[in-house]
């Protein structure tokens, strides 16, 4: 196995700054000085024309063998936390992703910077902590206290019909706005266009990832507006066979064809008067689509072998996972059936970016399953269960959150979920999956211009990130020299 990189970050200080000029090393150097370290994170919050001069003296101080690699990054003020905080838990991130031996400097910097690496460090991501001063040197610091991974509040009061129903993750019935739990800025915008589309009559399309909560809003938005007396009727459109579609969407006639022993009615006139939420609408086939778009213009069904038509009135709300952009541009989905459907639109962002709700909705969920089972109360997560569960992606989104906290309540032992358990109950994810990213090779790719296009963009960053000094940006990318870089520029066509 191969041993970790230590890593050391911090803000580059005043203090440091000063040190060219004939005044103390400052805190920078001195703990280069006294610890041994693979890589230099230093973020940049001054100008590069004042911090280039500090690089260049700093690595001649140190001499080869540490690489240094400078982030210059735009604050509204040096004590401007939600800045800091961004800037700060970007990087840690990244880092944490490379599985490096993590350190943090706290001296340079302000006090809210300091502030704000303890918290991240004490929570998601765990790192060593070192102080230097004049008077005591180079010390690590052991914060003697632990944050638990709570400096986002608990939901400890929700009402339990406010709650997600978890034994089948499908939404409550009864479903509000207040049903969903955030506090995230993003979602209280997307609460409040949606409580705004509820009193209006056009269709709503609802994106977003498998589990973010599409059938819980499309429940709100009926349950909100003038039709919440009426039936909200849900279909998964991805789970009907390609023979059954019309009959599923339209209804069929007695003797219609091979099992159609009685009459049926279809989701649309289940739904007259109400709501028809249709969720993976993307996944329609072009048949399908033609018959749906005559529906929503003329307001009539026919029955498959029927020759009745039938009026329907129902508010259409459909989802997807799909971008539906793409598939009208590639001509797999209908521009006209897209703009009749996409009226009001919800981007309903994965749980990884909705800053601040993941422990929120982690206690809520876990007081909901709890509640469903004498044996289950009184069960918590502990501190280091919640540092993993910040840590872990939820690409299952909150639905891959919610029945892992209950396998984990099941299978624990004690009154307290530790973070074995939480790793017992997560499903790793197999890596052999291909990246969606790359282009599709069966269709042929141009390597050399997939090549070119990796090579121009990291040559650019680095030199934007250096600010054009070519030595260290040949560092940073892994090049022998600054000629080397220059030839490699000028291969690529870059001023």
């Amino acid at each position: 196995m191969s041993k970790q990189q230590r890593t050391l970050i911090c803000w580059v200080g005043g203090n440091d700054l000063k040190a060219p000029d004939g005044g103390e090393i400052g805190p920078i150097l001195s703990t280069l000085r006294a610890l041994a370290f693979d890589r230099l994170v230093l973020l940049c919050s001054y100008p590069a024309e004042r911090v280039e001069p500090y690089l260049e003296w700093l690595e001649s101080s140190i001499g080869i063998g540490l690489v240094i690699e400078p982030h210059y990054v735009s604050l509204s003020s040096p004590v401007h936390f939600p800045d800091i905080y961004e800037v700060a838990q970007a990087h840690l991130q990244r880092l944490s992703s490379c599985a490096v031996d993590l350190s943090i400097l706290l001296s340079p910097g302000t006090p809210a910077m300091q502030a704000i690496w303890i918290l991240l460090g004490k929570t998601r991501y765990p790192a060593t902590f070192y102080q230097s001063s004049l008077e005591q040197g180079v010390q690590e610091v052991v914060v003697p206290f632990e944050i638990a991974a709570e400096y986002v509040p608990a939901a400890n009061t929700i009402p339990d019909d406010k709650l997600l129903q978890l034994a089948d993750g499908q939404a409550p019935a009864k479903a509000a706005f207040d049903s969903i739990i955030t506090q995230s800025e993003r979602m209280l915008t997307l609460k409040f266009q949606a409580q705004v589309l509820a009193q209006k009559h056009v269709p709503v399309l609802i994106y977003g990832e498998t589990g973010t909560g599409k059938e819980l809003f499309a429940r709100a938005i009926h349950n909100a507006g003038p039709r919440s007396s009426q039936p909200f009727i849900a279909l998964n459109c991805g789970a009907i066979p390609s023979e059954l579609i019309d009959s599923t969407l339209f209804g069929h006639c007695k003797g219609a064809f091979t099992g159609a022993v009685a009459n049926r009615a279809g989701v649309f006139e289940q739904a007259h008067g109400g709501t028809l939420f249709l969720d993976e609408f993307g996944e329609l086939g072009a048949d399908a689509q033609v018959r749906l778009l005559r529906v929503l213009q003329e307001g009539v069904v026919t029955p498959v072998g029927g020759s009745r038509d039938i009026r329907v009135n129902v508010r259409l709300i459909t989802a997807t996972h799909r971008n539906l952009m793409q598939a009208v541009a590639e001509e797999g989905f209908r521009e006209d059936l897209f703009y009749r459907i996409a009226v009001g639109v919800l981007h309903l962002p994965p749980l990884r970016e909705r800053e601040g709700d993941l422990l929120l909705l982690a206690d809520t969920l876990l007081k909901g399953i709890t509640d469903q089972d004498e044996t289950l109360k009184g069960k918590k997560v502990s501190a280091e269960a919640k540092k993993l569960i910040l840590r872990h992606r939820w690409t299952g989104n909150v639905r891959e959150l919610q029945s892992t906290l209950l396998r984990a309540a099941l299978w624990c032992s004690s009154d307290v979920i530790s973070a074995a358990d939480i790793e017992q109950a997560l499903f790793q994810i197999p890596q052999g999956r291909q990246d969606q990213s790359l282009p599709d090779v069966s269709q042929g790719v141009d390597l050399q211009e997939v090549i070119s296009c990796v090579a121009r963009r990291y040559m650019s960053e680095a030199l934007r990130v250096t600010a054009r000094n070519k030595t260290r940006a040949a560092t940073l990318l892994g090049l022998k020299s600054q000629q080397t870089l220059s030839n490699w520029m000028s291969k690529y066509g870059i001023d």
